[in-house]
C-alpha cells in the first residue's frame, strides 16, 4: 500500500470485503504494508467508481466515505482509519527500504513486523495489504521485497489464531497461478488446519483477496462471504 492509492478501487474492495467479514461478528486487523510513494507511474489514479452508482450500491456508507476522502484530497491511509471507515486495529508503520543495504533491510523488516504482530494480536481476521502480493522468487532479498508479503509472516499471523486474509495483485498471470500459490501456503506445516478461500475482485484494476481461514472460524468466514455475493458486491466478485 502506498499513501497515494488511497480512496482507490482497490481500498474500495477491500474495505468493503472486511466491512462484511466485520457485520458477521468477526475483529479486524489491518496491516497496510504501508510504503513510501512512488512516482514513476499514475497508479492510484482509479477513483472513478466514486462517479458511479452501481458502486455506490455495493456499501453506500463507505462509498460516502471515502468519496469525501477523495474530494477532499486526503490521500493518506490515516483518514481511512476511522470507525465510520472501519472498525479495526491498524498498522501503518512504513517499510521504508530505501537506500538500505541487505542486512538493514532485513533487520529493519524483522523488528516493524515483530511490531505489527503485537498490534495485530487477538483480532479474529488480520488482513494484509502489501502493493503486489505473495513474495515471488524474483524479489526475494532485493529492495522492492517490502512491496510483498512473506510466507512465513502470514504464518506468523495465523499462529496467534486469527484467520489471514492476504491482497495479490493480478499481473500477467492466468487465475490458476495464484490459486495454486494459495493450495502450496496451505501445505505448510506451520498452517495447520488452515482452508483457504480465493475471491477475485474483477472490474477496473483486478485483484484477489485470498484467505488462510482457521478452523474456529471456517462457517462465519464463508458464510459472510457468500451473504455479500448475493448483494450489489456479487457484480463485481467472484468465488474462485
Amino acid at each position: 500500500m502506498q499513501n497515494r492509492y488511497t480512496g482507490d478501487i482497490g481500498d474500495f474492495s477491500k474495505l468493503g470485503l472486511l466491512r462484511a467479514l466485520q457485520a458477521a461478528g468477526l475483529s479486524i486487523g489491518l496491516n497496510w504494508y504501508l510504503t513510501p510513494d512512488e512516482t514513476h507511474n499514475t497508479d492510484g489514479r482509479h477513483v472513478d467508481y466514486l462517479k458511479q452508482e452501481k458502486y455506490r450500491a455495493c456499501d453506500p456508507g463507505l462509498w460516502l466515505g471515502l468519496k469525501a476522502i477523495v474530494d477532499g484530497e486526503n490521500r493518506e491511509v490515516s483518514y481511512m482509519e476511522d470507525d465510520d471507515i472501519l472498525r479495526a486495529s491498524f498498522f501503518s508503520d512504513c517499510l521504508d527500504f530505501r537506500g538500505k543495504k541487505k542486512a538493514k533491510r532485513i533487520d529493519d523488516r524483522a523488528e516493524w513486523f515483530e511490531k505489527s504482530l503485537s498490534k495485530m494480536a487477538s483480532n479474529d481476521i488480520v488482513c494484509v495489504d502489501p502493493d503486489n502480493g505473495l513474495v515471488v522468487p524474483s524479489a526475494k532479498g532485493r529492495p522492492k521485497e517490502n512491496k510483498y508479503v512473506l510466507p512465513e509472516e502470514l504464518a506468523a499471523y495465523y499462529a496467534q489464531g486469527s484467520t489471514v486474509v492476504y491482497y495479490q495483485h493480478k499481473a500477467r498471470r492466468k487465475d490458476p497461478f495464484y490459486t495454486d500459490q494459495l493450495e502450496k501456503l496451505l501445505r505448510r506445516e506451520d498452517l495447520t488446519g488452515a482452508s483457504g478461500l480465493s475471491l477475485k475482485f474483477e472490474k477496473v484494476s483486478q485483484r484477489y483477496y485470498m484467505f488462510l481461514i482457521q478452523p474456529r472460524h471456517k462457517e462465519a468466514v464463508e458464510k459472510a462471504v457468500r451473504d455479500m455475493l448475493v448483494t450489489a458486491w456479487g457484480d463485481h466478485f467472484r468465488l474462485l
